[in-house]
């Protein structure tokens, strides 16, 4: 009896399998049609709230489509499932900052940074938010952090750059700005800010 359970159990499970496959598959194809919300109704058909795959991909078709409550609400079922899950708490950011929810957005990559404190698309994202409200002693530390792992890369020069003109620290956005031209000779925000200074 024990062995025909295990036997019934195992079928159950290959059959559920091979239909989220098929669905995944038919998704992907009716997204590059750019049938979104066909994609949607055919996850939604084999939908499973237990499966971290399905809330990620619903979270992301959801947002797709603008509905980012929604969106966010699949992403958030995904990081529950998968609390170590950089990349559903990146796919989080996308419909939070859509919608304007910037305080769950910087939650997000601040979770990102607890688990990957070198992530570099989340110090310079948190970055460039708090350099967008003109924190700039707080932005300061995430693009210097962006500049110590990756020291020739041009966003993080200039917006480190930046920063430390907005904190007066001339001599460094120079020697920064200068750097970033080092990368891409012509760089229109490096010849700007060099051009402020003098």
């Amino acid at each position: 009896m024990f062995i025909i359970l295990i036997l019934f159990t195992t079928t159950i499970f290959a059959q559920d399998y091979t239909k989220q496959i098929n669905a995944f598959q038919e998704s992907y194809l009716q997204e590059a049609a750019g049938e979104t919300q066909k994609s949607v109704d055919v996850l939604k058909n084999v939908y499973d709230e237990n499966s971290y795959e399905i809330n990620l991909r619903l979270g992301w078709l959801s947002y797709q489509l603008g509905l980012f409550s929604e969106s966010m609400a699949y992403y958030n079922k995904a990081i529950i499932l998968k609390p170590m899950s950089i990349e559903a708490k990146f796919g989080y950011v996308y419909p939070s900052s859509a919608a304007g929810n910037w305080n769950h957005t910087i939650k997000q990559y601040k979770d990102i940074l607890e688990i990957c404190p070198n992530n570099s698309v989340a110090n310079h994202r948190l970055g460039l938010i708090y350099y967008g409200r003109e924190e700039y002693t707080v932005a300061y530390k995430y693009f210097e952090k962006v500049v110590n792992l990756f020291p020739f890369d041009y966003d993080g020069l200039i917006m480190f750059g930046w920063t430390n003109y907005k904190l007066h620290r001339v001599r460094e956005a120079r020697i920064l700005f200068q750097k970033a031209l080092l990368h891409t000779p012509g760089g229109s925000s490096a010849i700007e800010g060099l051009e402020q200074i003098k």
